[in-house]
């Protein structure tokens, strides 16, 4: 069974973070940014593709992949923390941000706080606040599985115990099938109830019906921050999509300043296991049009 790379790591908030790396000196930043209960491995086939035009640099958010697991409460506002602190470390000023499930939140809520930041945002399945149960999965029983992940004592049976993230919703929203070896490194971040603390906390963090009011709050800012934003933008919608429908998507992107959309032929959630070529070109074309614009302007 091939495990993946050792990944390098640095210091931050007392623990460390690990990242993947295409080093391209002088290039603009590409940040990619994963979700749950993923880590920069879900990239491994993307940024080969756009190292030609920019610095692609993909962390393990904080409790995932190779980074460390502090004893902390793995809230968003943990990530974001983490996330900042690393951002500093890594010396990054500016950046593409590339993002998916929980990575678009953490992307959305940094380019509000810091449009200046931002050369442009790429993303696909993304983290919005949902008024009603309704507005989230479209599938009743998917929509069931989470009120159970959110459920006092179900929650952690299943996701602590029954590993449930990385089994079950994992693999249930990748239209192929993942191999041995590619479970197996999504598996290793994992081992025991207590590692997987991550992987419980996300789904309990979902901004739906108004809680928890602190994460419905500052995504619905980060959104109104999103409709203003003048940055290019380029949103990825999967075919039948599992957060975002492809319509939804499409008049989403419609609403948005300066935003491509690119309708992929399938999937659900973990759209870059079965369309990396397709996300990797497009992403890369795309910042390389930014820079000539940019050398045209």
């Amino acid at each position: 069974m091939t495990p993946d790379i050792s990944l390098p790591q640095i210091p931050v908030l007392g623990s460390t973070m690990a990242y993947r790396e295409y080093r391209r000196p002088g290039a603009p930043v590409a940040l990619f940014l994963h979700g749950n209960p993923t880590s920069s491995y879900i990239w491994r086939n993307i940024m080969p593709l756009v190292a030609p035009f920019a610095h692609c640099i993909a962390p393990d958010l904080i409790g995932f992949g190779q980074s460390g697991k502090p004893d902390i409460d793995y809230r968003f506002q943990d990530h974001v923390r983490y996330l900042d602190a690393f951002i500093e470390k890594m010396g990054i000023t500016s950046a593409y941000l590339v993002a998916q499930d929980w990575g678009t939140a953490l992307a959305f809520h940094l380019a509000a706080r810091r449009p200046e930041f931002v050369r442009g945002l790429a993303f696909m399945e993304f983290i919005r606040p949902m008024p009603s149960w309704e507005d989230f999965v479209r599938r009743t029983a998917e929509r069931e599985i989470f009120r159970k992940f959110r459920t006092p004592g179900e929650g952690e049976q299943l996701i602590l115990e029954g590993n449930a993230f990385v089994e079950g919703v994992l693999p249930g929203a990748i239209m192929r099938t993942l191999s041995e070896d590619e479970m197996a490194v999504y598996r290793a971040p994992f081992p025991t109830p207590q590692s997987r603390r991550p992987t419980w906390r996300f789904p309990n963090e979902l901004p739906i019906e108004g809680q928890p009011a602190d994460v419905y709050a500052l995504m619905e800012e980060a959104h109104r921050a999103l409709a203003s934003s003048r940055y290019p933008k380029l949103l990825f919608a999967g075919n039948p999509g599992a957060l975002i429908a492809p319509d939804f998507a499409e008049r989403f992107a419609a609403g948005l300043h300066d935003c491509e959309f690119v309708q992929l032929p399938s999937g659900a959630h973990y759209l870059q296991e079965d369309h990396p070529e397709e996300i990797g070109w497009a992403v890369a074309g795309w910042i390389e049009r930014q820079g000539q614009l940019a050398a045209a302007s």
